[in-house]
């Protein structure tokens, strides 16, 4: 239903109290964040004083229009209310909760007691008869002719028992509901607001590597149009984002050698989070890369493949670059002279200079660092994803985030913000699209457990998208480190089933690089400083795996969904177990991951055959789309055994019911 009733007209009426909406984010301040196809489920106490019935409904419109849709909320019990909309454009939304007094419904309630009573109802029709001609002063056309009839019919009835079969008639009760006096209504005093972005923003498979460690000879500088030939194996393994480090000229100054040692050989590259130098800065690529036309024609070889080409902006300057010289009021400077580098006592960064975002020049600095992703806008690339903004004010990515999204809402923007709760989430309730998260120092039941409860089943799920992410080029986390194959293979399934959207630094995980820096959680000879030759295809890799992985979250739209993950019963610590399933079930994902890398684990695992329609009585079946294995199950509790010798995981398709044993064929 819609209405054109604008929603600051209604008159408030002190009688109807509207409280703990859900979901709004600080009071409003910012919005919840959804896709195409998602749901927004609202939340309400709608009450009154005294035994009114009171009634609540759920508006909503596409923010560039006018009329409201209005959805009829459901009464919980302890005046609780809950409706939904469907989100069915990449467009923002707004929605608000009306309240209201059903006058016409507290006469029939108490109607209704006085006839039980066997007192005389003459005056309660009169006044039921005012209400309807109420209603019918309110409607035109045929409705108005028959709620007139109806009034006059009850205030003046020639059959007493004629008029209350009349008054408790369901025509009438619906007629009246259709034209109730919505100005004695009252609203939540906020429009609150919903963030749509298209479906990558919610599902999205990330691939991570050096271009320059690509070149067609070993030791040899790669350039864009060397990578383009390791294209389209990216695109067989199913990714679908290309994420380059930053691809600007590299500062000498202070330039880091091999494993960041702070003296380097005239042939270490540098890290290119040292961005500037005499070629240019955050709007140049490193020469030895190409040119940017070359970069031009690397996208489209990536978008002619389904690749979207990803870049990291770092705002950060080696004390080389360009701005040092033309804005010097962007930086700090010590009281000898030079330039404040970055440090984090007692770490020391000479080859990277961070901005004061407390000049006075602010404004320009502000307009500058945002005309730094119009420049790769304009260029093609529509994915970004930001070094170190939990270091940025948040009010500067507030601005610049949404400044960018009006002109073009197709921006995704992935916040690498490994730092404290409160701050990522605040970082993604400013406009960040996605983030990094702690799945990558999560490793027992309980805390895979705890985690994805937080993210998925709390207010943070209305805004922040988890990206996992079981390894960084700054990151090898100490269970990958001296790992065998079974233990990346374990890392890449939760990752790409707890999440939608997953990510991998590549090819040191898909080669299962396992060989850390003495005492840290940092590779050893890292490709942060140094160019590598991979051989992509050596014994031991896990790409088929990742491949297969890959496919399964393409075909089964279950895992395109993060809030959607439960967690299942299992009798044993070392087994986690959870499954994901569509509104409808007709897709129904279970995983049951096996954590102990070196030894096998078996335990009863526990379906809830309720929650996904599941018959009690009929047997039902259950494929690994990773192994190929079958099985079919029968009733709640099923046992599983995981050798992680084999595989260590299952990736369970389920179908609801299995007449025959033949009907695998048709599952399949």
């Amino acid at each position: 239903m819609a209405t054109s009733i604008k929603v600051k007209q209604a008159h408030l009426n002190p009688r109807i109290i509207i409280e703990k909406v859900t979901p709004e984010i600080d009071g409003g301040k910012f919005p919840v964040k959804r896709i195409v196809g998602e749901k927004v489920v609202v939340r309400a106490n709608v009450f009154a004083d005294g035994h009114d019935e009171v009634k609540a409904d759920l508006l909503y419109r596409q923010i560039d229009q006018e009329t409201w849709h209005e959805v009829p909320m459901k009464a919980l019990g302890n005046d609780a209310w809950a409706a939904f909309f469907t989100i069915d454009k990449q467009i923002n939304y707004v929605y608000t909760i009306r309240g209201y007094i059903c006058e016409f419904s507290c006469w029939c309630h108490d109607l209704r007691k006085r006839v039980d009573a066997g007192t005389d109802v003459t005056v309660e029709l009169q006044i039921g008869a005012a209400l309807v001609k109420e209603a019918a002063s309110r409607a035109n056309g045929v409705h108005a002719e028959k709620l007139s009839a109806w009034a006059a019919e009850l205030s003046k009835p020639k059959n007493t028992s004629v008029a209350l079969k009349l008054a408790f008639s369901d025509e009438l009760y619906k007629c009246v509901d259709e034209h109730l006096d919505l100005q004695k209504s009252v609203l939540h005093p906020k429009e609150l607001v919903v963030h749509v972005e298209r479906l990558k923003a919610g599902f999205s498979t990330w691939y991570e590597f050096f271009p320059r460690s690509w070149g067609v000879k070993p030791g040899e500088h790669g350039t864009f149009k060397d990578c383009a030939r390791i294209l389209p194996e990216i695109s067989r393994m199913g990714f679908d984002v290309i994420y380059l480090p930053p691809i600007h000229p590299i500062g000498k100054s202070f330039r880091k050698g091999k494993n960041n040692a702070t003296t380097c050989s005239p042939h270490d590259p540098g890290s290119p989070w040292a961005v500037g130098s005499k070629e240019g800065g955050h709007k140049a690529v490193n020469p030895l890369l190409g040119t940017l036309e070359d970069f031009s024609v690397f996208v489209k070889k990536a978008n002619e493949l389904g690749l979207e080409v990803a870049l990291d902006i770092a705002f950060q300057c080696s004390p080389d670059h360009p701005y040092l010289k033309e804005h010097p009021a962007w930086f700090k400077w010590r009281p000898d002279g030079t330039v404040q580098y970055a440090e984090n006592p007692p770490k020391k960064y000479e080859d990277i200079v961070p901005f004061n975002y407390d000049t006075e020049d602010r404004k320009a600095l502000w307009d500058e660092l945002k005309s730094v992703f119009d420049f790769w806008i304009a260029r093609g690339v529509k994915i970004f994803r930001v070094d170190n903004p939990h270091t940025k004010p948040f009010l500067f990515w507030d601005w610049a985030i949404t400044e960018i999204q009006k002109d073009h809402p197709d921006v995704i923007f992935l916040a690498e913000a490994f730092t404290r709760p409160n701050i990522m989430y605040r970082l993604a309730k400013g406009g960040f699209t996605q983030s990094y998260t702690y799945f990558t120092w999560r490793n027992t039941k309980k805390e895979f457990q705890e985690y994805l409860t937080e993210l998925t089943q709390t207010e943070a799920a209305e805004y922040f998208r988890p990206n996992f992410w079981p390894n960084t080029p700054d990151i090898l986390a100490e269970h990958l480190q001296h790992a065998n194959r079974p233990v990346f293979v374990m890392r890449a399934v939760l990752g790409a089933t707890l999440s939608s959207n997953f990510g991998i630094y590549g090819p040191a995980f898909e080669l299962c690089v396992n060989d850390p820096m003495p005492g840290k959680e940092e590779y050893n000879d890292s490709e942060k400083y140094e160019i590598k030759k991979w051989h992509w295809d050596q014994h031991g890799h896990i790409k088929d795996v990742l491949t297969k992985l890959n496919k399964i979250r393409k075909e089964n739209p279950a895992l395109q969904m993060t809030r959607n993950v439960r967690f299942l019963s299992i009798n044993n610590e070392h087994l986690l177990a959870y499954y994901k399933a569509t509104a409808d079930h007709s897709n129904i994902i279970i995983v049951v991951v096996n954590l102990d890398p070196r030894h096998t684990h078996g335990g009863m695992l526990e379906v809830p055959l309720d929650q996904l329609g599941i018959s009690k009585d009929r047997p039902y079946a259950a494929l690994d789309l990773l192994s190929g294995e079958k099985f079919i199950w029968n009733g709640a509790s099923n046992f599983v055994e995981l050798n992680p010798a084999k595989s260590g995981v299952h990736v369970i398709r389920v179908a609801r019911e299995l007449h025959r044993e033949q009907d695998f064929d048709y599952f399949l």
